[in-house]
């Protein structure tokens, strides 16, 4: 699959991918218009990853604002990740926040209440 390279917007967050170091990052604001056709593209990317590999995935998050179509997308992603953790897949998330910007450290906190898998929050 090839790895994906979308730039950031004033609406939407840039989304990279690296298939050879398991890695997925998000970085920015996200309340695209259209969540679902900005952000199928990277599911279909985490499903085709842990559909055919066995080593790691890391999703790296430095997200600011997501609206509630976003929410539901980032819900999913996370779903993805959880149904292969349970499968013995090793993921892992790491969703790094302004220090300042407590409001972020509590949206990541709600979205780790349904992991199991390793979610680290990050303040930097």
């Amino acid at each position: 699959m090839q790895d994906l390279s979308i730039s950031a917007t004033a609406a939407a967050p840039a989304i990279t991918t690296d298939w050879s170091a398991g890695l997925v990052r998000l970085q920015g604001d996200s309340y695209p218009e259209n969540a679902f056709e900005l952000f199928q593209p990277l599911l279909d990317w985490i499903g085709a990853f842990l559909a055919s590999e066995s080593r790691p995935l890391q999703l790296e998050l430095r997200l600011l604002y997501l609206n509630t179509s976003s929410v539901r997308i980032m819900m999913d992603a996370l779903d993805q990740l959880e149904a292969a953790h349970r499968r013995g897949f090793p993921v892992t998330v790491r969703w790094y926040y302004d220090a300042r910007n407590e409001r972020v450290a509590e949206l990541a906190e709600e979205f780790r209440e349904d992991c199991t898998f390793p979610f680290d929050i990050i303040a930097e």
